[in-house]
């Protein structure tokens, strides 16, 4: 049962951005940029505009790739990394901790919001992000 079946709202609600390893991430953007048409920002990644279905919000997916050597997505030995956008992280990661699942210690805030960070049964790192509520560097060009 899902929490939408609870009548509970859910507690992931997108896809907040997919991280992969790479052995030259300029180069594999300017790949996805000629022939995907994934547009490729001078940071190194791209930001995929689209509304939230519960509130018609706007929000963006974050795609990025990182060097092959990047220790970020540690414990995890996967070479990716996906994000998902949450609006209550210490609820959520509570409600994980309290499931038994492996909440790590490791917490992040910057100017785009708070980090929280879990790893799934199979070992993939998952991070877990609550957006800023103004965090212009994620809103839809004007």
């Amino acid at each position: 049962m899902t929490d939408t079946d609870q009548g509970r709202k859910p507690r992931v609600h997108g896809l907040g951005g997919v991280f992969f390893k790479a052995q030259d991430p300029a180069a594999l953007s300017q790949w996805y940029a000629r022939h995907l048409g994934i547009d490729a920002q001078d940071w190194g990644g791209a930001l995929m505009f689209w509304n939230r279905a519960d509130t018609g919000e706007s929000a963006c997916t974050v795609w990025s790739p990182f060097k092959a050597d990047t220790q970020y997505f540690q414990p995890s030995d996967k070479p990716y990394m996906l994000n998902y956008r949450v609006d209550d992280l210490a609820g959520t990661l509570a409600a994980l901790r309290a499931e038994g699942c492996q909440v790590l210690d490791r917490y992040e805030e910057s100017e785009q919001g708070k980090f929280g960070y879990v790893v799934d049964p199979e070992g993939a790192l998952i991070e877990l992000w609550q957006p800023a509520p103004d965090d212009a560097s994620t809103a839809p060009p004007a």
